[in-house]
């Protein structure tokens, strides 16, 4: 059993802080910008306890855990005036599933590193359904020794967790994710719409094709959604673009041409405009259709 700390108990870190408490039998401290948050954590998962701040949540702990909103966020948790960074040990760890970009993820590693800490960046896939059942992968960069220390624990709510290289590559490794689920959606959208308007059967069309080439994820879990028009769940359309827009910004540094992701930000703007801000990625196929769930 280690001492750590969970800080951000949104839809993905509530359950994922619970997978350490009840999987791992760790000492968890939380926190949460809304304290109602992590007071409901603590009641349901029990022996858990609730910190005012990062700072004070961070004390002590061996491995500091972080699932926050964008760069600022975590800027704000590690290195802000009641940051994490303030209060934890010469070699501590802390791990950070938010996703956010490269450079902050260098950024943080290059203060951890000042201070006798190591820090990880580990931005998850898999969704919320990933993160309550423990299924989640996650993409790593770091140092060696600092994710073999934190492997373990983050074993409790992922099936796959792999350090892609050094600091900065685990927000690379997702930005290419999101690249290829942009892409995916919006075909997907555009078969399913258009077998609709030719009259087949659905249900049989994705039944075939999803034994052969064309299979994927998002046509295994979304299709459904996407043929009933129902999207009230899953990962919002407001997330994909702000990760959308991390992927856009650093392929302007690194000088990568992502023309189809261009676009289906666009279009996602416009799945926005129609009041969809929160929808799942999959109402993509409502700019198709004049239907609204």
């Amino acid at each position: 059993m280690a001492k750590v700390a969970w800080i951000g108990l949104g839809v993905m870190g509530f359950p994922m802080a619970g997978h350490l408490k009840v999987r791992g039998g760790h000492d968890v401290t939380v926190f949460n910008r809304t304290d109602a948050k992590a007071t409901a954590w603590v009641a349901r998962y029990g022996e858990g306890r609730t910190a005012p701040s990062p700072i004070s949540a961070a004390r002590g702990a061996e491995c500091v855990f972080a699932c926050v909103g964008n760069d600022d966020d975590l800027r704000a948790v590690t290195i802000g005036p009641d940051g994490a960074f303030h209060s934890m040990e010469p070699g501590a760890v802390f791990i950070d599933h938010t996703t956010a970009s490269a450079e902050v993820a260098r950024e943080l590693a290059t203060a951890a590193r000042e201070r006798g800490l190591f820090f990880i960046d580990a931005p998850v896939s898999g969704g919320q359904a990933g993160a309550e059942n423990g299924q989640l992968a996650i993409m790593c960069g770091g140092e060696a020794d600092a994710f073999a220390r934190a492997l373990p624990m983050m074993r409790t709510y992922a099936r796959l967790a792999t350090l892609m290289g050094a600091a900065g590559a685990g927000q690379l490794t997702k930005m290419v994710n999101q690249i290829a689920i942009a892409g995916l959606l919006q075909g997907l959208s555009e078969a399913i719409n258009f077998a609709e308007r030719a009259g087949l059967d659905v249900e049989s069309v994705i039944g075939v094709i999803s034994k052969g080439a064309a299979q994927s994820w998002q046509m295994e879990n979304r299709w459904t959604a996407m043929h009933a028009r129902a999207f009230d769940f899953g990962f919002a359309v407001d997330w994909m673009r702000k990760d959308l827009g991390i992927c856009l910004a650093e392929a302007q540094r690194c000088g990568a041409a992502l023309p189809v992701t261009r676009l289906v930000d666009g279009y996602y703007a416009d799945v926005q405009a129609m009041n969809g801000g929160r929808y799942d990625t999959s109402s993509l196929i409502l700019r198709l259709d004049d239907q609204t769930p």
